[in-house]
């Protein structure tokens, strides 16, 4: 069982950035892909960028290359989202998920836990 916890989300102006985080419990955190996914209102919950269990491979929506970073600290139990150049249409609940098969992909069925979510504003 893994518990996930997203933090950093806030309102931040167009062209800004933001960096979430998701602490992980339980000790098999170090052989999980972790994902984050996104949700606007009215909007189905839609992949943003994943990233395999070493850190090592990683998986990024068209909407975000180049702006955002997916990373992961193992000896902390944490994975990162670094986002920058931020626009409007970013703005969505930011959720991260993990996988226990371990490699880094954009099926959301597949993640089979989820935190609560962290909200991000852009403002125009």
């Amino acid at each position: 069982q893994v518990q996930l916890v997203e933090s950093g989300g806030g309102l931040v102006q167009a062209g800004g950035s933001l960096r979430l985080s998701c602490a992980a419990s339980g000790r098999s955190f170090s052989t999980y892909a972790m994902g984050w996914f996104r949700q606007a209102p009215g909007t189905e919950r839609e992949f943003v960028a994943a990233i395999n269990w070493s850190g090592g491979s990683t998986n990024y929506a068209d909407s975000v290359k180049g702006r955002f970073t997916i990373s992961r600290d193992n000896a902390k139990n944490s994975v990162y989202l670094q986002m920058n150049s931020l626009k409007p249409e970013d703005t969505a609940v930011y959720y991260c998920a993990a996988d226990p098969r371990g490699w880094a992909h954009n099926r959301r069925n597949l993640y089979d836990y989820w935190g609560q979510g962290t909200q991000v504003t852009v403002s125009s």
